[in-house]
């Protein structure tokens, strides 16, 4: 195949989560490996043709799901990928329900999330600069209206919208924790969708995240008798296992979907988001087929 220059841009991208970690079939894809100045992403990025789509791929817990969640180097992944060209994100993410209304196997169009993490590095102005970030609306509106128009296309079962408590992980809440969440408005639960969603609103990308409901989470799940819902890591990638084929057609239909003149929205100074990818990595951009 013509393999691309690994300079070429590439505007749309696709973070894989936990059980997505190869988008294209063996010998369909260039490898590129981008040394950032937060050190390296998770893993090389692969460039191919997705859903008729030319897409970078990046799963965000490497290539074999080495990377825990509150260890993720989201701040190297994002400016990967804008280094790339990269103005769209579409992600999956697993989640666990915490409202009865978000059931296993149900997959969710996120459209607003609570952030319960500590500790992450979640901004690019930390270096002599300052930029305040709106973040009302987290994930992108047009891309949001993309993907539930693709979901509706596939005659899915999905939540066009729900708020995401991001916890730090790895560990699963407790059960009071769980029913706390749900008592604040949330419907379900994750580890990894902050820092990633704001990250990329700072270099001016715009992202939809698609999530699977796995499990009940801990407040959902009954105390004695059956648990069968009740979470679990082996419940976890058990779940996603059978559910990637739904979850690929998905994000094959949000590709297809995503109109040609797309225009993530300017959240940052354009001025300033040129400077933070002026930044400079240690090694430059590599190339292996």
């Amino acid at each position: 195949m013509n393999e691309p220059s690994p300079t070429e841009p590439v505007s749309i991208a696709v973070i894989g989560g936990s059980g997505l970690y190869r988008l294209f079939d063996a010998g369909t894809a260039t490898t590129i490996e981008v040394d950032t100045p937060y050190g390296p992403p998770s893993a090389a990025i692969t460039v191919g043709e997705r859903a008729g789509r030319r897409v970078a791929f990046l799963p965000r817990h490497g290539g074999g799901h080495t990377e825990a969640p509150h260890l993720i180097n989201y701040r190297a992944n994002i400016w990967a990928l804008a280094s790339l060209g990269v103005t769209a994100i579409v992600s999956s993410s697993a989640v666990g329900g915490v409202s009865p209304e978000y059931p296993p196997g149900l997959l969710v169009v996120t459209d607003q999330f609570v952030d319960r993490t500590s500790g992450r590095a979640d901004t690019y102005f930390d270096r002599g600069s300052v930029a305040h970030l709106a973040a009302a609306d987290p994930f992108d509106p047009i891309l949001r209206r993309t993907a539930i128009t693709a979901l509706d296309a596939l005659d899915e079962n999905f939540a066009p919208a729900g708020t995401v408590v991001v916890i730090q992980g790895p560990r699963f809440s407790t059960r009071a924790e769980s029913l706390w969440f749900r008592a604040a408005g949330a419907h379900i639960v994750n580890m990894t969708q902050y820092p990633e969603v704001v990250l990329a609103s700072e270099l001016n990308i715009g992202t939809v995240n698609l999530s699977f409901v796995t499990d009940a989470d801990a407040g959902l799940s009954p105390e004695e008798g059956d648990d069968a819902d009740a979470v679990s890591a082996t419940l976890v990638f058990a779940r996603l296992a059978d559910a990637q084929p739904r979850i690929l057609a998905a994000i094959d239909g949000i590709l297809r979907t995503i109109p040609g003149d797309y225009t993530a929205r300017q959240l940052i100074d354009p001025e300033q988001v040129a400077a933070v990818l002026a930044r400079p990595a240690s090694a430059g951009i590599g190339h292996r087929p």
